[in-house]
């Protein structure tokens, strides 16, 4: 008997492949044991799936910390995180925008003269989300590895890895408390400080983990954080608009500047 993942031969009562550690399949494929295998694979504690998002709530620094440290097969990987975070993110805004189109919005946002600025904003969130979330995290993990400048425990490409697990984990937060929320009737705009407040907390909640911090020098590195953040946010506005003015009457490059650049 072959193993069918690696083709590698195996004893014919080998329940798991030596090499590959692929399962031996032996039944041919029916719905029962179709769902078992869903069951197995989404809803099971021992799950790898489940047991990251659980310990990413519970103790981040036990998946953050162990996958940095090389404990790589107790959970899910980061990128494989991501890409899955991405995907339900991606499946969600198609759920809103067929049967909650009206909810789509930020009205409740908005001041008088700029509802058409929040709007272009919204618009663009969704049809880039994806793009953000991923430019997000280099800018986040240059703010938090500035932010802890004197102390050397994790270096950039580590601090890259700490936000994809919790980037990950804050969207699928979000994804969670949109749905209730445009199920209440309230649109999305209503939850966007919601989503904000535990973005800021569960960040904050995941450093003082991984770095042992009190209360008082997390809040602190909190702060500094907020401060460099401004920074780098004005530097982006000015480097947006250096490149609106060189690029003048070029269209539609100038346009696309214009539309994200803050009025």
């Amino acid at each position: 008997m072959n193993c069918k993942n690696c083709q590698i031969e195996l004893p014919e009562n080998s329940d798991f492949c030596n090499s590959c550690g692929g399962k031996v399949i032996r039944n041919r494929l029916t719905f029962r044991n179709l769902f078992e295998h869903i069951s197995e694979t989404f809803f099971n504690y021992d799950n790898k799936l489940l047991r990251t998002i659980i310990d990413l709530i519970k103790q981040p620094e036990a998946v953050i910390g162990g996958y940095i440290d090389g404990i790589r097969k107790r959970y899910v990987n980061p990128i494989s995180f991501f890409g899955l975070t991405l995907t339900l993110v991606s499946l969600e805004w198609l759920i809103l925008q067929k049967f909650f189109p009206h909810l789509l919005n930020m009205s409740s946002l908005a001041t008088n003269g700029n509802e058409n600025f929040m709007e272009g904003i919204f618009d663009f969130i969704q049809k880039y989300s994806s793009i953000l979330m991923m430019l997000y995290i280099p800018l986040y993990a240059i703010i938090s590895r500035t932010v802890f400048f004197d102390n050397k425990k994790y270096n950039y490409t580590e601090h890259v890895v700490a936000y994809i697990y919790i980037l990950s984990i804050i969207s699928i937060f979000g994804l969670v408390l949109n749905i209730i929320c445009v199920l209440l009737g309230y649109d999305l705009g209503a939850v966007s400080y919601i989503n904000l407040l535990i973005q800021v907390l569960y960040i904050s909640y995941c450093f003082k983990r991984l770095y042992n911090l009190t209360k008082l020098e997390i809040a602190a590195r909190a702060c500094l954080s907020f401060i460099v953040y401004a920074i780098l946010y004005v530097v982006i506005v000015i480097l947006i608009m250096v490149v609106v003015f060189l690029l003048e009457g070029k269209e539609p490059i100038v346009d696309f500047f214009r539309s994200i650049a803050p009025r």
